[in-house]
């Protein structure tokens, strides 16, 4: 008898160095980086104080575990592996094999998909599993499929991009709307983590982009519009807006709303909004609309739920 995979990151056969998040039962949007490297704690064999003895019990572990997985293997190959749950393999493995991972179905599926996101994942909605909410999607947007980030992304339609003000090599968009957990390198406070995640919002909004080219030709000064608690999903959360201004082109604004996770063991999600000023940008408004659209997921409410599309 086979089980379901756990979730976990693996390894992302479609984007080769990066890994996707699965959830148990689905592929979610969620990448990041790979290279993860596993330490071996404890004393190193032949340093004293029992090293041998400890080189003779990981022996021991390894010949143990080769026996359990051929007589796995054996079981799964006699009775034809038909088992209705996800498996990584269709050798009765439950973890996913690198070299099998596809990025749809289940980690070790044999049949890649032409998409990252989950199937049939609505298009009007930003689902982040992760952090249990979603987001509507206004009109004229769209879900980013493989961000550059490790953060889940939507922003205005590729038709709408245009060259960064300053450099002729970069791509701007007028609205982008990030999601992540808080690391544990912030603080514990939904305010602190917005006060302190501001700063970079704006900077990767309009000084630098992810690979450190500069765009809008920097930031020339900023000035708080607005901060203060604000509720999200039923929650307490805490948002700072800023008006920047940069060296080229009209600037724009930039908030950092956070608020306890829908989910587990409730961590800070740290939302980021980047919406240009001028006549090209996004209505300002559109970021109180889109805080008070999110939900936890499985909530069907109208109003910016699952299912609603949103008119910038």
């Amino acid at each position: 008898m086979s089980h379901p995979t756990p979730p976990g990151w693996y390894p992302d056969t479609a984007a080769p160095g990066y890994e996707r998040w699965w959830d148990g039962t689905a592929w979610t949007a969620h990448t990041r980086t790979g290279a993860t490297v596993i330490q071996q704690s404890g004393p190193r064999p032949g340093a004293g104080g029992g090293g041998g003895t400890g080189a003779r019990t990981i022996a021991l572990v390894v010949a143990a575990a080769v026996v359990v997985a051929v007589a796995v293997t054996g079981a799964v190959l006699l009775t034809g592996g038909n088992d209705s749950a996800p498996t990584a393999t269709r050798t009765g493995s439950s973890a996913p094999s690198p070299a099998d991972t596809a990025t749809d179905g289940a980690p070790g599926d044999a049949s890649p998909s032409p998409s990252g996101s989950p199937a049939g994942e609505d298009p009007t909605v930003l689902v982040d599993q992760l952090n249990g909410i979603t987001l509507p999607i206004p009109d004229g947007w769209e879900r980013v499929e493989r961000p550059t980030d490790e953060m889940l992304t939507m922003r205005t339609v590729d038709s709408e991009a245009y060259y960064c003000p300053g450099t002729s090599s970069a791509m701007c968009y007028h609205g982008t709307v990030t999601t992540r957990t808080a690391g544990g390198a912030d603080p514990t406070t939904p305010e602190a983590i917005a006060r302190k995640d501001i700063v970079a919002a704006a900077d990767r909004a309009y000084d630098e982009d992810i690979i450190g080219r500069p765009i809008h030709g920097g930031i020339m000064s900023h000035r708080q519009i607005a901060a203060g608690p604000v509720s999200v999903a039923g929650r307490t959360g805490y948002q700072v807006r800023w008006r920047v201004v940069t060296g080229k082109g009209p600037g724009g604004y930039v908030q950092s709303l956070v608020f306890p996770s829908a989910v587990g063991s409730e961590s800070p999600v740290v939302v980021r909004y980047a919406f240009d000023a001028g006549s090209g940008g996004v209505p300002l408004a559109l970021m109180d609309t889109l805080t008070k659209g999110i939900r936890p997921i499985g909530d069907s409410e109208t109003g910016g739920g699952v299912g609603s599309s949103v008119a910038p």
